[in-house]
C-alpha cells in the first residue's frame, strides 16, 4: 500500500526516506531500486520519474544530508560566540552529533562513494559545510603567530579527519571495535591534544 508521502504527491521524497531506511539497515550498496520502491510502495517503474537510478536517490539523499549538517555546524558555530575557541570546539562535537542522529545520511554522505561533485546543488551544500568549519579555524588560526599558523583549510581538515575517525571507529559500532571512552571523551581529548600543540590552549588546560 502506498505511504502517506505518496499519497500527497510527494513520491521523490518517499523514495529518499525509503533510501535512507535501506542504507541504515544494508548499507549504500545493499539494496536496489525495487527495494527502494517496494518500500515507498510504488513500482519501480515510477521510481524513474524522479531519479536515473540508485547512485542518483544516494546522491539526494546525500544532498538533504549536506543541508542539515551545513545547518548543524553553522548553528553550533553560531552557539560557541564570541570565543573562537568555544565556536571551534563546537563544531568539532557536532560532526558527533550528526553522525549518531543522521546515520543514514551520513552513511550517503561518506560512505556511499557518491562524489561530492556529482551534481552542482551536492558540490555547493557540501562546500557550504565545510565553510564553517574552515571559518571556524580561521577564526582560531589568528591567536597563533603568523609565522607559525597552518594554513586554516589544513587546520580543519585535521579537525575534520579526528572527528571522522572517532566516529567510523567508535561511535557507530563498527564490528570488532570497542573503545574504552566515550567517543565524546576520545574526541574532545584529541582536539585538546591538538590545539595544545599549536599553542592555543594551556598545558594544563583540558
Amino acid at each position: 500500500m502506498p505511504k502517506q508521502g505518496y499519497h500527497h504527491g510527494n513520491l521523490r521524497q518517499a523514495l529518499v526516506e525509503a533510501a535512507l531506511e535501506l542504507i541504515r539497515s544494508k548499507g549504500p550498496t545493499g539494496f536496489t531500486l525495487s527495494e527502494a520502491a517496494k518500500q515507498a510502495g510504488v513500482t519501480p517503474a515510477a521510481v524513474y520519474r524522479h531519479f536515473e537510478g540508485r547512485e542518483d536517490l544516494i546522491a539526494e539523499a546525500a544532498r538533504q544530508g549536506y543541508e542539515i549538517f551545513a545547518d548543524v555546524m553553522q548553528y553550533a558555530y553560531d552557539k560557541g560566540q564570541p570565543s573562537a575557541l568555544a565556536a571551534f570546539e563546537a563544531t568539532g562535537r557536532a560532526y558527533l552529533a550528526f553522525a549518531r542522529k543522521y546515520p543514514g545520511h551520513y552513511i550517503a554522505m561518506f560512505e556511499s562513494g557518491i562524489s561530492v561533485n556529482r551534481t552542482p546543488e551536492l558540490a555547493a551544500v557540501s562546500m557550504r559545510a565545510r565553510g564553517v568549519l574552515e571559518k571556524a579555524a580561521e577564526d582560531l588560526n589568528q591567536h597563533i603567530p603568523a609565522h607559525k599558523r597552518p594554513p586554516a583549510s589544513m587546520f580543519s581538515a585535521h579537525i575534520w579527519a579526528m572527528s571522522h575517525g572517532v566516529v567510523e571507529l567508535f561511535a557507530r559500532n563498527s564490528p570488532g571495535t570497542q573503545s574504552p571512552f566515550p567517543p565524546e571523551d576520545l574526541l574532545e581529548s584529541a582536539i585538546g591534544i591538538y590545539l595544545r600543540g599549536l599553542g592555543l590552549i594551556d598545558a594544563d588546560s583540558k
